[in-house]
């Protein structure tokens, strides 16, 4: 799937299209139209942000190219994200049973005092807040069930 970019005295007009659009409408590819090459959206670290209000092309190497743009978050705006995060854990049903985690401001996630340990096969651990460790749990019931942390047992719901 070849792609070209109308351009005008250098500059890119509109987006990319598709070399078979191009040769059915116009029966060839017009001199004004360029080879382009699409580049795979970057992987953003938590506290990045993709700015997508405007599309942005380069020409490299003779082929014109995506060029995205990466910042970093403001102060504020990570002192948000943070704050939703938290929020957010501690919306959740039964939320007390995790009041001991922690915001991990590395990586913007809720984080438990003690690590979780490694799976054991056929065993179920979840952290138990009255005892502030993880706990294995009863093996999980056929149907429509959900844990309780405070009977610690499984409830059908």
């Amino acid at each position: 799937m070849n792609l070209y970019i109308e351009t005008d005295n250098g500059a890119t007009k509109n987006h990319p299209a598709l070399e078979d659009n191009l040769i059915q409408a116009f029966g060839t590819i017009p001199s004004h139209w360029e080879p382009f090459s699409r580049v795979e959206r970057p992987v953003l670290d938590v506290y990045q942000i993709l700015d997508l209000s405007v599309a942005s092309y380069a020409k490299v190497g003779g082929v014109w190219i995506d060029v995205w743009t990466v910042r970093e978050l403001t102060t504020e705006e990570k002192t948000a994200k943070q704050q939703a995060v938290i929020d957010a854990f501690n919306s959740r049903d039964q939320a007390s049973n995790w009041s001991a985690w922690i915001l991990d401001k590395t990586t913007c996630t809720m984080q438990p005092p003690i690590p979780r340990p490694d799976p054991i096969e056929g065993k179920i651990v979840f952290w138990c807040g009255a005892d502030a460790s993880w706990k294995e749990t009863p093996a999980r019931p056929e149907g429509n069930y959900k844990f309780d942390f405070f009977a610690w047992n499984w409830v059908a719901i």
